[in-house]
């Protein structure tokens, strides 16, 4: 049974990954707007990955007994004033979540729940991927401002990335 403290935490952070979600569909949304489309490829395929973080949570305290709960989802930002602006709020915003996460693993340590501390070793392995990838694109576009045909190579890269189901084991 899925203590309440860990339920409520766990509920917050499903809201958290669908905000997560939100954000990156708005950026998407940013770059199609700005005809980059290999950087909105790369913003979808990242919200997909949060729609299942979301899930892999909401499902896991269902499964333990508890109740998944919805609240709203807080409105995303619209509008940035570069891609690498938009990169830096992606590195800040995985740095956030990184946080998030780790507290949801002390709790578990704190509440002695093993269940659920293995469960959010998954996500917290995760989240070193999550930060590397945004801080190597943020590095990439820092390292060619002010070379268009360098933006327009990195955006062509970025259209290559598919969304790939992740598994438990992260495999």
């Amino acid at each position: 049974m899925l203590n309440q403290k860990m339920e409520k935490a766990l509920n917050e952070q499903v809201n958290a990954e669908m905000y997560s979600a939100y954000l990156y569909l708005a950026m998407n949304a940013y770059f199609e707007s700005v005809s980059l489309s290999g950087f909105a490829n790369w913003m979808r395929v990242q919200a997909q990955e949060e729609m299942v973080h979301a899930m892999k949570i909401y499902d896991y305290v269902n499964e333990r007994g508890g109740r998944a709960t919805l609240k709203a989802i807080d409105k995303p930002p619209v509008q940035w004033k570069s891609t690498l602006a938009v990169f830096e709020d992606v590195s800040r915003h995985e740095q956030k979540v990184t946080s998030l996460i780790n507290d949801l693993a002390s709790l578990a340590i704190e509440l002695k729940d093993h269940a659920s501390h293995s469960f959010l070793k998954w996500f917290v392995d995760e989240q070193v991927e999550e930060e590397k990838s945004a801080d190597e694109i943020v590095q990439k576009l820092k390292l060619m401002e002010g070379a268009p045909g360098a933006l327009y190579m990195l955006d062509q890269a970025l259209g290559q990335r598919v969304f790939a189901m992740p598994t438990t084991t992260g495999e």
